[in-house]
């Protein structure tokens, strides 16, 4: 089955898709191995990780698609790509899809803010009109080759007019042609409640720490209101900062590595995440008779 296929059944059916979201290579590889079905590409996390800078657009189109290829290659999972806001109009958004499903990715987030765009559980954003929207819509549509390919399609409307204004756009979405409405910022159960209820197809949010989800908001509480997708966008960049952070705080005080050692991942661990093992066997079946001294620890 392809993977564009299994990313649109997991969202048909009945149970809550968890899609933690990757930044690189090697957390999407994490995420396959702590048993999700799905990853989802953080355009925050992303930009953080290779720039050093917040998200906003700051990470051109074609950069964007070449680290998300990256995450397609390293894991066997269904990625969901960040397609930002199309990265301009509707033409843009057209060769977007485009550029972003010759990559391997088995759907597509597209949302409707304006130019710069920036995190959804930020203040400050503006969005598009829903006629625009639309139009990026049913471009994205005819641009993708696979009809199973999903186009997940973000509103961050939800903190600007509401959830009225959230649920009528989320079904003209829908009516262009998306598979799925995210509606970022989800800031209460009944608003998430209401919003399952007035948009007319599969529904998608997102959990941030820190950010304005609810306090004690579930996955298991989520799928009790009828979400369909639900993606947590930051949890492994955050744990990884708080990680490093700890680790060298602690290095710059004792300078003794045994006092942080029980919090590291394992040298063999790390190698194994990067493949080295396929390595040694190709190493294996293409060596040649030594010619000098080596290193053979």
């Amino acid at each position: 089955m392809r993977k564009t296929t299994q990313l649109k059944s997991m969202i048909a059916r009945r149970e809550i898709l968890v899609m933690p979201g990757a930044y690189d290579p090697i957390s999407a590889r994490l995420i396959a191995l702590a048993g999700f079905e799905a990853v989802q590409c953080t355009g925050l996390g992303i930009t953080a990780a290779a720039l050093g800078l917040p998200d906003f657009s700051v990470i051109g189109m074609s950069d964007m698609v070449a680290r998300t290829a990256r995450i397609v290659r390293a894991t066997d999972l269904p990625v969901m790509a960040d397609g930002d806001n199309g990265f301009g109009n509707a033409v843009n958004t057209f060769l977007t899809v485009r550029e972003f499903e010759a990559a391997g990715v088995a759907g597509i987030n597209l949302e409707d803010q304006q130019m710069p765009k920036r995190c959804g559980h930020l203040a400050g954003k503006q969005v598009v009109s829903t006629a625009e929207m639309v139009q990026k819509i049913r471009a994205a549509v005819d641009a993708r080759q696979d009809s199973d390919l999903v186009i997940n399609a973000r509103t961050d409307s939800l903190a600007l007019g509401g959830v009225d204004e959230a649920i009528g756009r989320g079904n003209a979405y829908l009516a262009a042609g998306a598979d799925m409405v995210f509606v970022d910022g989800a800031d209460s159960e009944s608003h998430i409640g209401r919003l399952v209820a007035g948009i007319r197809g599969p529904i998608a949010v997102n959990m941030v720490e820190g950010g304005k989800t609810p306090a004690g908001l579930t996955v298991a509480r989520l799928q009790a209101l009828g979400v369909a997708r639900v993606s947590l966008p930051l949890t492994a960049l955050l744990a990884a900062v708080q990680g490093m952070k700890q680790a060298l705080a602690r290095l710059k005080a004792s300078g003794d590595p045994a006092t942080y050692q029980a919090d590291l991942a394992g040298f063999e661990e790390l190698h194994g995440l990067v493949g080295m093992d396929q390595v040694r066997v190709m190493e294996q079946r293409y060596a040649t008779e030594p010619e000098g001294p080596s290193d053979a620890a």
